[in-house]
């Protein structure tokens, strides 16, 4: 009998924070890797003896603003705990994390995924999300290995998710979502390709219907969302072939080899019981003040799922509302053009998603760096919305800004663009072109409404395009009885 295999999955999810300096010491965050090796470093970040760690609170309040936007329970009470385990990147010989008193209890988050025509939405719990310190860098050569303590210290939130996920599409989707949170606060820049977000996936497989998890193996240190899903379908695969061949599953740590597309014992599973937890005795437990905690709540923006719901209400779809909700920048830039109401909804959000999210992307730029600001778009899209320019003349003026600035109205002014509104003239073309296009005429009026199409391309074409194509077919159509 064939056993249909169901994917058990739970992401933990390394999110480097934001915050200026690192979480114990007062040296810079986040440097990258055009600074130096070993420059941004002192004494409490590089484990010397006799030193002790402080608690940064522009990192604590990064981890807390972080926790509420996955719906976490804020622990007034939280603890710091060494977890002790030997390699080079970790110059104390332990870390420092917190471990049974995290600073964000459980949670959850609302994922969104499937065809475009057909999106699901699911909740995945959240455990906790907790603070931790993180290790230097190694980068292993050929013959020998370096180590950079840059970031040695630096802020790190560890999101673990309940095992709720049931399918590689549904970790991406998470994944996605995960991202656009820590962005939409400013928790982090998340910014797979410095390392600020990096992802260890557990998974396993049971019978489909059993309640009962399978032995699970870990994937370790994955740095791209597509290196995620091609593990996850990787190990999915592996692990079926063991149990229908009626093997047994290792429990046990795995690297994945983006190259040759395969995962790889790395070692056996540990156990919390081997990393030896136990309190920090530098640190003293954290506990949140009242004020303090009311204050980070005040400041914290109105979260995508809302501006979401406010779209779609507001007439636009599930699919679209997404899309321009899925950074904060780009949700600011659509309520920016749309302020006012003189620019639809809808066509604003197509301008934005078809014209000028497709340049952006084909530049590899993002839209808080958009040669065409939201006013600009703004001003231009007024021009088409009254049907004083048509869609094609909109273009050419989108692209003349986008490649030189300037303003709307000066481009179509200098280009002669502006479209012949008065009733009279328009009148008087219509009447014309009728004349010379009779099967039209009669087309139309034995119910052929299509017809109408040729009049108003006749009358396009000897006004040389500045005829309002609007308030033409509604001449016509007035004429045309």
């Amino acid at each position: 009998m064939t056993i249909s295999w169901e994917p058990v999955i739970g992401l933990e999810i390394h999110v480097q924070l934001a915050s200026k300096t690192k979480l114990f010491c007062a040296c810079p965050n986040g440097v990258g890797d055009d600074t130096r090796p070993n420059t941004a470093v002192c004494p409490v970040c590089m484990g010397h003896p006799g030193v002790l760690p402080v608690l940064t609170e522009g990192a604590l309040e990064l981890a807390v603003r972080a926790g509420l936007s996955l719906n976490c329970q804020t622990n007034a009470r939280s603890s710091f705990s060494r977890k002790h385990y030997f390699y080079p990147d970790l110059p104390k010989g332990y870390q420092i994390t917190q471990y049974d008193e995290p600073i964000n209890g459980a949670g959850y988050v609302e994922i969104t995924f499937g065809p475009k025509d057909h999106l699901q939405k699911k909740k995945i719990g959240i455990h906790h999300a907790h603070l931790e310190e993180d290790a230097a860098k190694s980068t292993h050569l050929a013959d020998h290995s370096l180590v950079d303590y840059n970031r040695s210290g630096s802020p790190l939130l560890e999101i673990v998710s309940m095992p709720d996920l049931r399918s590689p599409d549904e970790a991406y989707a998470y994944l996605t979502e995960i991202k656009r949170l820590m962005r939409w606060v400013g928790a982090s820049n998340c910014d797979m390709e410095k390392g600020e977000l990096r992802v260890d996936v557990n998974v396993s497989l049971r019978p489909m219907g059993q309640e009962k998890f399978g032995t699970r193996t870990e994937l370790k240190n994955l740095n791209s969302f597509k290196a995620v899903k091609d593990a996850l379908v990787y190990e999915i695969n592996r692990q079926t072939e063991i149990l229908n061949a009626g093997g047994t599953v290792k429990q046990e740590t795995r690297l994945w080899d983006k190259v040759e597309g395969v995962s790889r014992p790395m070692r056996s599973k540990e156990d919390a019981l081997d990393y030896r937890y136990c309190p920090e005795p530098d640190l003293p437990p954290v506990v949140l003040a009242n004020d303090w905690l009311a204050k980070v709540k005040a400041a914290m923006p109105e979260m995508p799922s809302s501006k979401e719901a406010r779209f779609i209400k507001a007439g636009l779809s599930a699919y679209d509302a997404g899309v321009l909700t899925s950074s904060r920048e780009i949700a600011d830039y659509f309520e920016e053009v749309t302020r006012g109401g003189k620019v639809s909804l809808k066509t604003a959000s197509n301008w934005i998603q078809t014209d000028l999210l497709g340049m952006l992307h084909a530049e590899k730029k993002e839209i808080e760096n958009s040669p065409i600001s939201a006013a600009q778009l703004a001003e231009l899209l007024t021009f088409a919305e009254n049907g004083q320019i048509n869609r094609k003349q909109a273009r050419e003026v989108f692209d003349e800004i986008y490649a030189h600035g300037g303003k709307a109205a000066d481009i179509i002014a200098q280009r002669g663009m502006v479209q012949v509104s008065d009733e009279g003239q328009l009148e008087q073309w219509a009447k014309e072109a009728m004349a010379a296009n009779p099967k039209a005429v009669a087309d139309y009026q034995k119910g052929n409404k299509a017809a109408i199409g040729a009049l108003v391309g006749g009358v396009m074409k000897m006004s040389k395009g500045k005829a309002n194509p609007r308030a033409i077919s509604q001449i016509l159509t007035k004429l045309l009885g």
